[in-house]
């Protein structure tokens, strides 16, 4: 079989007739008479139950309709009777992202969790999909401050970054440089709209939206922008107290569905940024530990 027709079995439009004809009508409270020739669903009947019209979903089958809405993805997973990983498989065939009815999780898989503790030479934090801060390494507290002098409910790297009003939220206890301020602001604005709609129901998300939109213009003016994408590396000079300035690269790496953010800051190697990292977390030792999971 080339590419092609490989393609074309495994592609939306025969994944949708699969769950098509393995949908049996009785099911769905519709007779199973003898004249029926189809095991399944006819497809005027899927188009009926999906509130699509008939022709639409022969163009689906048939791969002349690639990409359809997420209204109507939604009303074909209703329609087919799918199973959580089948809308997912569905959404991500759509090249949409599948809603879900979960909070954020907060939670690190104990497999990343010993990971992260193995990342000693290095200054290592884990963020929500929300950006709220939920662990860090004692990399991470010689060389930006401990976060544990700030509230948990103000560990959040979006409200840092966008304040409001005479807000005091930090989660670094010392200045820090962003290489590309502007660029950074709106990363992180589109990361915040790329996780509404990976966890479209979460209320802590929603709020910080709320708050951040009303409260901070250039997070509103941001956000209007509409831009979806992934906040995945930046460069940063911190202000440290002790060793001076310390030029970092910050890395985000992404966990799986849970969508956690594993914040990296790391110098280049044999450098004299390298060397400062070293001393600040030498000279650190009186950081409280990381919240544990």
């Amino acid at each position: 079989m080339d590419d092609m027709a490989t393609k074309e079995a495994v592609g939306l439009g025969a994944t949708i007739r699969a769950w098509r004809e393995r949908l049996s009508p009785s099911t769905v409270g519709l007779p199973s008479g003898r004249t029926r020739r189809a095991s399944g669903l006819r497809r005027e009947e899927l188009a009926e139950r999906a509130g699509v019209s008939v022709d639409y979903v022969v163009r689906l089958e048939q791969g002349r309709a690639t990409a359809p809405s997420a209204q109507v993805v939604a009303s074909l997973t209703r329609a087919l009777r799918l199973t959580t990983p089948e809308r997912d498989h569905l959404y991500r065939m759509a090249g949409l992202v599948s809603p879900n009815d979960d909070p954020i999780p907060d939670r690190i898989p104990p497999g990343v969790h010993r990971v992260l503790n193995r990342l000693g030479d290095v200054a290592v934090a884990v963020f929500a999909a929300d950006w709220q801060m939920i662990w860090w390494n004692p990399g991470w507290a010689a060389l930006l401050g401990d976060p544990s002098t700030s509230p948990p409910e103000l560990r959040n790297f979006a409200r840092e970054r966008f304040p409001i009003g005479s807000d005091d939220v930090r989660i670094a206890s010392w200045p820090v440089f962003v290489e590309n301020s502007d660029g950074s602001d709106l990363a992180i604005v589109s990361d915040l709209r790329r996780a509404t709609g990976r966890f479209p129901h979460d209320a802590r998300l929603a709020e910080l939206i709320q708050v951040l939109t009303a409260g901070n213009p250039t997070f509103a003016r941001l956000w209007a922008s509409g831009t979806v994408a992934a906040h995945r590396e930046d460069r940063k000079t911190i202000e440290h107290p002790k060793v001076g300035l310390v030029e970092v690269d910050c890395d985000v790496l992404t966990d799986g569905d849970s969508d956690l953010k594993i914040v990296i800051l790391t110098a280049l190697p044999g450098s004299a940024d390298e060397a400062k990292l070293r001393l600040a977390m030498a000279a650190d030792t009186d950081s409280a530990p990381a919240p544990t999971f």
